[in-house]
């Protein structure tokens, strides 16, 4: 069987290359200023947190960088290339979007959910890995035991470890992780930023939504902190993560401690008790 030469397997980024750029990004919907010029870069082999109070942009954001939102304003480059260049499909083998909620009409096994993952390599070299890929990715999220249960029978938890396996599945370079831990158990939070961490040193760009802000500073390498639809700061995590401007973005008194062990910033809510 002749393979299909029109999906083209991407090179593999090395650690430090820029995948990503969003310039002063805008986006207004129904009248209201969703994004104010939030700006973003992302390289191979990093995790970068997108962290800010409620209603700070960061979904939205994450859906702009992913292409399902187009901005208003502001340009999206992927590979140097504008995001609305690509193809569904080609765009699909380049970046993997994890969103908040994993929802499904049809009572499909986790298995075939993890499978739809691999649809973007259909008729490539790649999908020859499929099987492989598949197992390693329920493995990872530890899903594996529950590959023939119905997606719509599986506990909020278990279906987000379902769909983040489906991501990695998919196998781009580049992830966008919306929230990944709201659903999960200690435990399972820490797999799952673990997870994360192992596809950066691989050599993928990981972005992950996360409202802890302690989580944040164990796991990224570098951090975005955005209020009102705008970037305030962008560094490492030591850099952004103070407590002066945490407490003035969040609108509530912080401790950045670090922790006793591994010096890693704590970061707390000022209380009375």
């Amino acid at each position: 069987m002749r393979l299909r030469t029109d999906r083209s397997v991407p090179r593999r980024p090395l650690p430090g290359d820029e995948l990503l750029t969003a310039d002063a990004v805008r986006l207004t919907v129904g009248g209201r200023e969703l994004l104010a010029g939030a700006s973003v870069r992302v390289a191979a082999g990093e995790v970068l947190a997108l962290l800010g109070p409620n209603g700070a942009g960061k979904s939205t954001l994450l859906s702009v960088l992913a292409g399902d939102l187009p901005p208003t304003a502001g340009e999206v480059r992927l590979h140097g290339r504008p995001l609305a260049g690509y193809g569904t499909a080609e765009l699909a083998r380049h970046r993997a979007l994890l969103p908040q909620s994993a929802a499904l009409s049809f009572p499909f096994p986790a298995g075939e959910v993890v499978r739809m993952g691999r649809a973007p390599w259909s008729g490539t070299a790649a999908a020859a890995e499929d099987e492989p890929v598949i197992a390693e990715a329920m493995a990872a999220t530890e899903s594996t035991a529950f590959a023939e249960r119905p997606f719509t029978a599986l506990s909020g938890g278990e279906r987000a470890r379902v769909a983040l396996a489906r991501v990695l599945a998919q196998r781009a370079p580049l992830l966008l992780l919306d929230e990944p831990t709201a659903a999960l158990d200690l435990r399972h939070q820490e797999l799952v930023l673990g997870v994360a961490r192992a596809r950066a040193a691989a050599g993928d760009g990981v972005v992950v939504v996360l409202h802890d802000l302690s989580l944040a500073a164990a796991y990224a390498d570098r951090v975005v902190l955005l209020t009102a639809g705008a970037t305030v700061a962008d560094g490492p995590v030591a850099e952004v993560l103070r407590a002066p401007l945490l407490s003035e973005v969040y609108g509530h008194p912080v401790e950045v401690l670090p922790h006793p062990r591994t010096g890693v910033p704590l970061v707390l809510p000022e209380r009375d008790r």
